[in-house]
């Protein structure tokens, strides 16, 4: 291509390629390439003009060239397929008229910060350097499936508006960067991808907007992240899916507003994070589920969790912040996969990796008052006097609260109506103290019961009273047995 075939505006730029100078046809700081396709020949510049300087533009000595343009309207297609452009390309402010196509392409850096497209394929691209898109607006899908790059992806406040393509709208999966996915303030109208993809650094969605009712909004699963995801503010309309991800940092969450009713806000099953932050003024619409998550440090909020939960096999080191086990417990009672004795010694652990063993100890009352709901009528009627006797041996002084009542009513019966003695001449002195403990106590024996007979209802009462010690004593010897073998 000769120079004498350009435009005008394509000449300056001709001309600057070679030195790497910077071309703006910008003519004030409210100039929107929203507006581009209005935009008259004095800033229009045909995308081959630019592949010819990309691939085969002209050099000057001592020079470093590039292509560094703001404010231009760009026609016809950005073809750079398989291409291998080794210089920095910076299409600034401008407005395109085709998708561009950088599939398998080999760039150095490019930048196409706060312009205008109706989409991108760049699946496979490789950029040994960043991808800076900073506020770039989108009409279209954004492909960067298994692409490379060295540096950073750059999104913060970008917009891709593409809510009723096919496909995410938004592509990076299987896709591996050197540093950073800086991402704060993106908005997506559509799903976004990131399954199997490689990050070095950190994923940063601060502020960001998912919008996808009914659909995935962030499908992140098998995620590899070299630090964390930090999400705070996030507003995301459908499923947040961390399916089998890999966070060792924290997975940060906080404030964040997870609405899919009906559906699941956050899937984070099978996953292993260091810290996973869920808490602040936020809110969550949907299921949480956290099935066989490794967590070593879980900050969860009681008040943000939904009506429906799922937790087996969820393990975590820490949860904070302290809170009352009521509060914790009631997470567990919503539980969709109904009861899952798991998870209550999880919480138990936890409770006493704080030092809060009256916690840890209501939590463990509860899983077994939970338990007896799962057994036949039977298991429930003896499960109900273990409870009602000693708590099932967390409460111990229980026992003794109902020995003392049992004592003082047949002591006080017995006292009034003392019962005749079987061998007159030989009984001891009667006790109505030590005769109702011989009927209670069913192994020690104060040599009362076996000398004296009573009658009629007061021979009923001695009945209930050895009745009621065998039950006493047989719950109190299975509950303290259990309380015994825990740890």
């Amino acid at each position: 291509m000769e120079i004498d075939e350009l435009t005008p505006a394509e000449a300056r730029i001709w001309r600057a390629f070679a030195r790497g100078d910077y071309v703006d046809f910008r003519t004030g700081p409210d100039d929107d390439p929203a507006d581009g396709a209005a935009w008259g020949p004095e800033r229009t510049v045909r995308a081959r003009v630019l592949r010819t300087l990309l691939l085969d533009g002209p050099r000057a000595s001592g020079e470093i060239p590039s292509l560094d343009l703001s404010g231009a309207r760009i026609t016809g297609g950005l073809h750079l397929q398989y291409a291998t452009v080794e210089l920095a390309v910076r299409l600034k402010n401008c407005w395109f008229e085709e998708v561009p196509r950088l599939y398998a392409a080999r760039l150095w850096e490019i930048n196409l910060s706060e312009s205008v497209l109706p989409g991108l394929i760049a699946h496979a691209v490789r950029v040994d350097g960043v991808l800076r898109m900073t506020r770039a607006r989108f009409t279209g899908l954004v492909r960067l499936a298994g692409a490379e790059v060295t540096g950073s992806l750059y999104l913060e406040g970008a917009r891709i508006d593409a809510p009723d393509a096919e496909g995410p709208v938004l592509q990076l999966n299987q896709a591996a960067l050197g540093a950073d996915l800086w991402a704060p303030g993106l908005r997506a109208r559509g799903p976004v991808r990131l399954t199997g993809a490689s990050v070095t650094g950190t994923v940063h969605l601060k502020d960001a907007v998912l919008d996808a009712p009914g659909r995935t909004a962030l499908d992140a699963q098998s995620l590899v992240v070299g630090s964390s995801v930090t999400a705070g503010c996030l507003d995301a309309r459908g499923t947040l899916d961390f399916r089998g991800a890999r966070v060792p940092g924290t997975l940060e969450l906080t404030h964040a507003r997870l609405s899919c009713p009906g559906g699941i806000a956050l899937r984070a099953t099978s996953c292993v994070i260091g810290e996973l932050w869920l808490f602040g003024d936020g809110r969550i619409e949907g299921a949480l589920r956290l099935r066989r998550a490794r967590i070593d440090s879980l900050s969860l909020d009681p008040d943000l969790v939904p009506d429906e939960v799922y937790l087996n096999d969820l393990t975590y080191g820490a949860l904070v912040p302290q809170h009352p086990a009521e509060r914790r417990l009631q997470m567990l009672e919503r539980d969709g996969d109904g009861y899952v004795p798991y998870s209550y010694e999880q919480l138990t652990a936890a409770y006493r990796r704080n030092g809060d063993d009256d916690a840890a100890r209501r939590v463990q009352l509860a899983k077994l008052r939970r338990h007896r709901r799962t057994l036949p009528w039977y298991g429930r009627v003896w499960g109900r006097l273990q409870d009602a006797a000693v708590g099932y041996g967390f409460r111990p002084l229980r026992a003794g609260a109902w020995l003392l009542s049992l004592l003082a009513a047949g002591s006080v019966v017995y006292a009034l109506a003392p019962p005749p003695a079987l061998k007159p001449g030989e009984a001891p002195d009667f006790s109505p103290v030590f005769y109702t403990l011989d009927l209670l106590l069913p192994i020690i024996s104060f040599g009362q019961e076996t000398a004296f007979a009573p009658e009629g209802p007061y021979q009923w009462l001695s009945y209930a009273l050895v009745l009621m010690g065998w039950l006493l004593a047989s719950t109190v010897i299975a509950g303290v047995t259990r309380s015994v073998s825990r740890p």
